[in-house]
């Protein structure tokens, strides 16, 4: 079975190590430790995956304790049923979330434009007036 070091899961994934170890911290990542007085962290490939799935929980905007229940969802055969179904809820509420983004940036955008126009009239005419005096 592949181990890998804090280093060459950064690397991959590029992320920093202080990432990883954060990660670790919320108990989304648990190496083995090896090494005088446990100083090496040692990944296994399922931490390797768990890894990739908390990643990719954040490019969706999940909370670290959403992340974190998908996650071990993935490894619990139990109940799947309430599993999937409470994984449906989260990606609902995420989808509500960014489309409420999207509509909030589309309104600022529309704002936006319409003050580049303003500025863009007003510009022209400063422009006319001083050509003509």
């Amino acid at each position: 079975m592949p181990t890998y070091t804090i280093a060459e899961l950064a690397r991959e994934f590029d992320i920093t190590a202080r990432a990883i170890r954060f990660y670790e911290d919320h108990g989304l990542l648990t190496p083995s430790r090896e090494g005088a007085g446990g100083r090496s962290r040692v990944y296994t490939a399922r931490d390797r995956t768990r890894l990739k799935l908390t990643l990719r929980g954040k490019r969706l905007g999940l909370t670290l304790s959403e992340i974190k229940s998908i996650v071990d969802m993935y490894e619990s055969p139990k109940d799947t049923v309430a599993q999937m179904n409470r994984f449906l809820g989260i990606l609902a509420h995420q989808r509500e979330t960014l489309e409420q983004q999207r509509a909030d940036i589309e309104m600022a955008l529309g704002e936006i434009a319409a003050h580049e126009d303003e500025c863009r009239r007003m510009l022209a005419e400063a422009t006319q007036v001083q050509a003509a005096t």
